[in-house]
């Protein structure tokens, strides 16, 4: 007999369709939390993005509630909530009132990503690396041992001059406002939920809902940067992301498991790693179902932002120039597509090559009736 596979997850960007709306994204969303639940996926993420029109899924906590109250029993959480634009104090308290609301069943996953200076340091950091601004080019693609790819990262320096991307920056915070250092705010909210917070002057905030909430503190990261240390460091449960980054993911886990400190929490380090899937009834059906997800990337990784969910016609219409394939090569590349087997074996490449305690699925598709389809084909070959 085969070992138990590491549980399932499942990560909703609140996809809208090219001839949807919002609304219709989030009912989906919803039935879709329901549907995973009875197919025995442990935890389900909301992702959080703005100004994005292929997108619904702007407040994590507000779906976190939805979900909460359409389903029983499933984790429900943020996969994950920017930092950027966010203070500890708002972070504890929304979450403590979602506990209050279903106690022990929200998971608290934080990013990096919304300050002001988020894209220019990400960029920075890949120039001194050796991937996006310059000098020493990236590592060339490879497969790991156990037949993961690991793709060249992309250079992403065109983003600084994204009017979108600044838009999105100057709406989301207060004008003058300074986003906070990454290790600080993650000391702050783990303390004010903790109850170890204390003011300059010594004195106990004590934010009700919050402390004490039953919460499940996760830390999102691409890289081996402030994300993964940070997380180490305090001993906090972490989210590698394949999907996003796939060419950094196996330094962004080895980075948090060299930082990390066992906690009152967790004793020993544990890492979800976030996968991009489809699956179909058979490989060719599969790879019909998941055109549209290159055409959809080019958007985000452009600037222009992610646009409505093309269905496979709208898809190849579309006239590839060779510096768009190139743009979009690492993701497209490194998402798993195919028959359950097909998936399932490339997910098993990524636990091996991870060491993945548990991973995250992010499923989008133009009909909704594909996607939870996907979801189930998925979990009845993993063994849920």
């Amino acid at each position: 007999m085969s070992a138990p596979r590491v549980p399932l997850g499942v990560l909703d960007l609140v996809p809208v369709s090219s001839g949807s709306d919002p609304g219709e994204a989030i009912h989906n969303s919803i039935d879709l939390a329901q549907r995973c639940e009875d197919l025995g996926y442990r935890r389900y993420w909301f992702a959080e993005h703005h100004l994005n029109p292929g997108v619904a899924g702007s407040s994590p906590t507000v779906l976190a509630a939805l979900a909460a109250s359409a389903t029983r029993a499933i984790r429900i959480g943020s996969g994950g909530v920017q930092s950027g634009h966010r203070t500890a104090l708002s972070v504890v308290e929304e979450f403590g009132l979602l506990d209050a609301f279903a106690p022990g069943r929200f998971d608290l996953g934080l990013g990096r990503s919304g300050g002001r200076n988020f894209l220019r340091d990400q960029v920075a950091g890949r120039s001194r690396n050796g991937g996006a601004g310059g000098g020493t080019p990236p590592p060339d693609p490879y497969t790991t041992e156990d037949g993961l790819l690991i793709p060249r990262r992309p250079s992403l320096k065109h983003l600084l001059g994204s009017s979108r991307l600044a838009l999105t920056t100057e709406l989301l915070q207060q004008q003058g406002a300074e986003t906070a250092p990454y290790g600080d705010l993650l000391d702050d909210i783990v303390g004010l939920l903790r109850g170890t917070y204390r003011s300059p002057e010594g004195l106990d905030p004590r934010p009700v809902p919050g402390q004490g909430a039953g919460v499940e503190v996760w830390v999102l990261g691409s890289s081996a940067g402030d994300s993964s240390a940070a997380a180490g460091r305090l001993g906090l449960r972490f989210a590698a992301n394949y999907h996003v980054s796939p060419a950094t993911v196996l330094d962004a886990a080895r980075a948090y498991r060299a930082a990390f400190v066992p906690s009152s929490e967790l004793d020993r380090s544990y890492v979800a790693v976030s996968a991009d899937v489809v699956v179909g009834p058979d490989d060719e059906s599969a790879q019909r179902l998941a055109a549209g997800y290159g055409r959809w990337v080019l958007s985000v990784r452009s600037g222009e932002g992610a646009i409505e969910f093309p269905s496979p016609e709208e898809a190849s219409r579309h006239r590839w120039t060779d510096e768009e394939r190139v743009l979009v090569s690492d993701r497209v590349d490194t998402q798993f597509v195919g028959g359950p087997d097909t998936v399932v074996a490339g997910l098993e490449r990524l636990v091996a090559s991870t060491g993945a305690d548990e991973l995250v699925v992010t499923t989008i598709t133009h009909d909704h009736a594909d996607r939870v389809r996907s979801y189930e084909l998925l979990a009845k070959e993993w063994g849920t």
